[in-house]
């Protein structure tokens, strides 16, 4: 009965079978030849952030230069000249005689004649006479030697200027130079408590003037 079935609805046909086969080749040869269906590949590109561009401020101007001025150099200070000190030597007295004056003759007179005009004799020349010591008195001006000097067995010097009063007693003493203090300080005392001067005297009238007087500290043997 099967076998019957088979028979009836065609059983195995060889023409059936070379169509099937053909067909199949067809799907696989044109599934085989197509074109791959291929994605490219895109490589990741690199985050890039923009910022936008601001051009720098142009540039301040630059102020011209003063021109060059040239300085003159200045002169160097001139030192000051040296001051030289004059020492005057000290005399008993001097006169000081003026330049005699020319003649001028009177005024109010005028003419010819024969007559003559009394002329006033010219003053007498002023004379100045220094402080002198007294020789009543010389024996007073050697002030006592300094007990400290003495126990050093040192010597000195002492010059000194006074100013000598009209009464001849000495008003005020000057030091000039001294060894010590103590040849000094016994010269200083002498003099106001011992020394008696003449007076200077200005045309015969006494008056005050400055003497210079040295002093020596002798040891005796």
């Amino acid at each position: 009965m099967y076998a019957d079935r088979l028979n009836r609805t065609g059983g195995f046909n060889p023409g059936s079978l070379g169509v099937a086969l053909s067909i199949n080749c067809a799907v696989i040869g044109a599934l085989f030849f197509a074109a791959p269906n291929v994605l490219p590949f895109v490589p990741d590109k690199p985050l890039v952030t923009y910022v936008p561009y601001t051009p720098p401020p142009p540039p301040e101007p630059v102020p011209p230069a003063d021109p060059l001025v040239r300085q003159q150099p200045r002169p160097a200070p001139r030192p000051d000249a040296p001051i030289t000190l004059v020492q005057i030597p000290q005399t008993d007295g001097f006169a000081v005689a003026p330049d005699p004056l020319p003649y001028t003759p009177p005024i109010g007179i005028e003419g010819t004649g024969t007559g003559t005009v009394a002329v006033d004799p010219p003053k007498p020349t002023p004379v100045f006479v220094q402080p002198g010591i007294d020789p009543r008195y010389a024996a007073e001006f050697q002030p006592s030697y300094p007990s400290e000097e003495r126990r050093a067995e040192r010597e000195g010097r002492v010059v000194v200027r006074v100013l000598v009063g009209v009464d001849g007693r000495v008003k005020q003493v000057e030091r000039v130079s001294a060894t010590t203090d103590a040849f000094y300080r016994a010269t200083l005392d002498r003099a106001l408590a011992k020394w008696r001067f003449k007076p200077a005297t200005r045309d015969g009238v006494p008056v005050e003037a400055w003497r210079s007087m040295a002093l020596t500290f002798v040891l005796q043997n």
